[in-house]
């Protein structure tokens, strides 16, 4: 059936199977290897990559009963950290992988739940090669107009990004890098990116994670994100801060809707945006056919 002839909630299911391949059939999942560090999975790897890793006998062991880790001899986060790196450099220059292209000069942790220790850290543009899990912080900012009616700020990304440039995406959002809290980066993200006041951000309400696993031709994408909910005063005006966003639009509900379903809004900003429209009431279960999968499908383990 042709995308145009879909309903909405169609459109949305669709988004979520997307944001969820790796858990479908025909996925990479049931050949890709455990990547294991101290005996703990902390991601997936793909065979593509596997093949290459075994030119590096001095970080990573060989393939053995479905797993690939690092050598035992690296036994602390620093000497991880060192040896995967270099490993990575080298992949870099010899362009093996294109997602490196994107090289950022940012850590994040490699740990196999949010709650345990960092076991190393890893390149940023290098995770998904690893299938380790990411982090990010995301913030619906919001206000109510004269007649009490909720209507959101949304954020068109800089053509110049190096992911979705020029889409739609939350008002402000960013990776949770190495050593950074969850609240030290969403007042960040809020004052670099729209020129939110720290006093402001600070008011903003933790409401829960989003998760899901997807693949592409870059790799395996375990992803959590941290989602706030801001109230802002109706006179509010998001200013352009870092230059990662070209323009920011106050929506209605509706609005938002129509956009979320199409190719210009971010795949996975959409998923924090249904989660917020489901707990504000704005998506029903007695008027949505999907609610219980649309549900499900935002908060899959990673």
């Amino acid at each position: 059936m042709a995308n145009a002839a879909l309903t909405w909630s169609e459109k949305m299911l669709q988004l979520l199977r997307r944001m969820n391949n790796f858990y479908s059939q025909g996925s990479s999942k049931s050949k890709c290897f455990s990547f294991e560090i101290a005996g703990q999975q902390v991601g997936w790897i793909r065979p593509n990559v596997a093949s290459i890793l075994t030119r590096f006998p001095e970080v990573f062991n060989l393939p053995q009963g479905g797993a690939i880790s690092l050598c035992q001899s690296l036994d602390s986060h620093e000497s991880r950290s060192e040896a995967a790196d270099a490993v990575l450099q080298t992949l870099r220059q010899e362009g093996s992988f294109s997602c490196l292209n994107g090289w950022r000069n940012e850590k994040y942790d490699v740990k196999p739940k949010f709650c345990d220790s960092s076991l190393m850290s890893m390149e940023r543009s290098a995770t998904s090669i690893f299938g380790v899990k990411r982090y990010g912080v995301h913030i619906n900012g919001y206000t109510r107009d004269e007649k009490g009616e909720v209507r959101m700020w949304l954020a068109r990304r800089s053509a110049t990004k190096q992911t979705y440039p020029g889409r739609l995406d939350n008002l402000a959002a960013g990776g949770l890098a190495a050593g950074v809290s969850v609240r030290d980066t969403m007042v960040k993200e809020c004052e670099e990116e729209a020129c939110i006041p720290a006093t402001t951000a600070e008011t903003a309400q933790p409401v829960g994670t989003v998760s899901y696993t997807y693949e592409d031709e870059e790799g395996v994408f375990p992803e959590c994100q941290f989602v706030y909910d801001l109230e802002l005063p109706l006179e509010f005006r998001p200013i352009i801060g870092d230059g990662e966003v070209q323009e920011f639009y106050l929506f209605s509900i509706d609005q938002v809707k129509e956009v979320l379903v199409t190719d210009d809004f971010k795949p996975n900003c959409g998923l924090v945006v249904l989660d917020f429209l489901i707990r504000h009431s704005f998506i029903e279960p007695d008027a949505e056919p999907y609610y219980q999968e649309f549900v499900s499908g935002l908060h899959r383990n990673v």
